[in-house]
């Protein structure tokens, strides 16, 4: 992959259903629209912080896997394998369920017959009981398709990914120019008040929970990390990539937000999940009815098929880089021999994803997902700085600056928001904590079968040729 191709594996990863659902859930902290902006715009500075972090690591050490990678060189085996687990089973088999189920919904709302609640069959798996609705089969079919899809080739699934990404920045880009102009049309009344007036500012508590729920829809900023191998000159193109493609993501959200703000008023916002719907029906008032939403619906699963489609591409990376290392099942480290994909960890992913869906659990699991990645991403934020001090002779194309301010805001806002969440959450934050630590007995179990150490810089390389 080029620049463009490792930029678009960015975008295409982050935008999903997040930028339609999320405000509504974001005004009801902030119910003013600068603050609400304001928001979305500390969440993308925080996310470009975070790419930054990720460039000088990335071009340190770019391999696949990404901050798997970079915490076993910071902090040794133990802490990588612990994410890489996570990784596996939480953050990227639950996240990869979570948005197919997404895709389910909206395919569902275009195509009434396979409505997600239609229940088709049921039954028992183990002890589960099991109901296989049209949404769980629309679900797993995405799932499936798109993993064979992504296992066909590094050219053609790297081409596809970009084509997905150009369609939905297109159409997003339409959904602005049809919101400036209904802005214009309508003097843009509904922005105001713009501010807060004098003694009603929401407070800084509503700020932080905010910023929480719109870094939720920055997710995937990190994907060109974990597919380091498979990107052209690496060592310049990862921390390029990561730049490009979160700024590009940022710009986006503003300008989508500022139509969600001229198209309805802050209290006809506020605790709004289908934000983005709302916004639709209220610019297409005039429209015929039932014309309007299964457009919008159509809009957002074409754009949640393209985050999946992308999330089970890089998500593969982080398994197969265990693998590769002896710290995983040591098939996923093998590469189709002609594809040249990794395509038994791609499998393996889908089949975590399948199993969630099936049986509902990723729906118990997704509140944790948040836990894990602000521990790992203040973990990986600080290994800038570990790693300046370990390994100051190691060649760093690119050198995050103005050091250490930036690894340290980062770490910093991350550990803050572990903090909040376990304190505002200490049930779901224990949970979370115990299901990353049933990796500590896996590594000691994978340790123990290891027959040599591995450097993770010989073997085979995802994508060459």
């Amino acid at each position: 992959m080029g620049l463009f191709e490792a930029s678009s594996l960015v975008v295409g990863s982050v935008i999903g259903s997040g930028i339609f659902m999320t405000s509504g859930l974001i005004a009801e902290f902030l119910p003013y629209s600068m603050p609400m902006l304001a928001a979305w715009l500390a969440a993308g500075i925080v996310t470009m912080i975070g790419a930054l972090c990720y460039g000088e690591l990335g071009s340190m050490f770019p391999r696949a896997g990404g901050p798997y990678v970079y915490l076993k060189e910071a902090y040794g085996a133990a802490p990588a394998f612990l994410y890489g687990w996570t990784f596996f089973f939480l953050i990227g088999g639950a996240g990869v369920a979570a948005i197919a189920t997404g895709f389910a919904e909206y395919f569902g709302a275009v195509f009434p017959v396979f409505e997600s609640g239609r229940l088709m069959m049921s039954g028992r798996l183990f002890s589960l009981d099991i109901q296989i609705t049209a949404g769980r089969l629309i679900s797993i079919a995405a799932v499936i398709g798109l993993t064979l899809f992504n296992g066909s080739g590094l050219r053609k699934s790297a081409r596809g990914q970009s084509i997905l990404t150009i369609i939905r920045v297109v159409l997003l880009l339409g959904f602005v120019a049809i919101g400036a102009w209904y802005g214009i049309k309508t003097r843009a009344v509904n922005l105001k008040p713009l501010f807060p007036p004098a003694g009603a500012w929401p407070g800084w508590s509503a700020f932080g929970a905010a910023l929480i729920t719109a870094l939720w829809s920055f997710d995937g900023w990190y994907a060109a990390s974990c597919a380091a191998e498979e990107i052209r000159d690496p060592r310049r193109n990862v921390p390029r990539s990561l730049l490009l493609g979160t700024a590009s993501v940022l710009i986006l959200y503003l300008a989508v937000n500022i139509v969600y703000s001229m198209a309805l008023p802050m209290e006809r916002m506020r605790g709004v999940v289908r934000v983005g719907q709302e916004a639709v029906a209220a610019m297409f008032a005039s429209a015929p009815q039932g014309t309007a939403a299964p457009a919008f619906a159509g809009v957002v699963a074409l754009t949640i098929f393209g985050c999946l489609s992308a999330n089970i591409f890089f998500c593969a990376r982080v398994p197969y880089a265990m693998a590769r290392d002896g710290l995983f099942f040591r098939r996923l480290g093998i590469l189709h021999p002609v594809k040249r994909v990794p395509d038994k960890a791609l499998w393996a992913e889908a089949a975590v994803a399948v199993i969630l869906i099936l049986t509902g659990t990723f729906q118990k699991l997704i509140d944790y997902v948040l836990f894990g990645l602000v521990l790992f991403f203040s973990a990986t934020g600080a290994a800038v700085i570990v790693l300046r001090r370990r390994a100051p002779a190691v060649e760093r194309p690119y050198r995050l600056r103005p050091y250490p301010l930036l690894p340290l805001a980062f770490a910093a806002v991350n550990g803050a928001i572990l903090v909040a969440l376990a304190v505002e959450h200490p049930g779901q934050a224990a949970v979370a904590a115990g299901l990353i630590g049933t990796g500590i007995p896996a590594y000691f179990l994978w340790k123990g079968r290891r027959r040599r150490p591995q450097s993770g810089t010989g073997g085979p390389r995802a994508g060459e040729a």
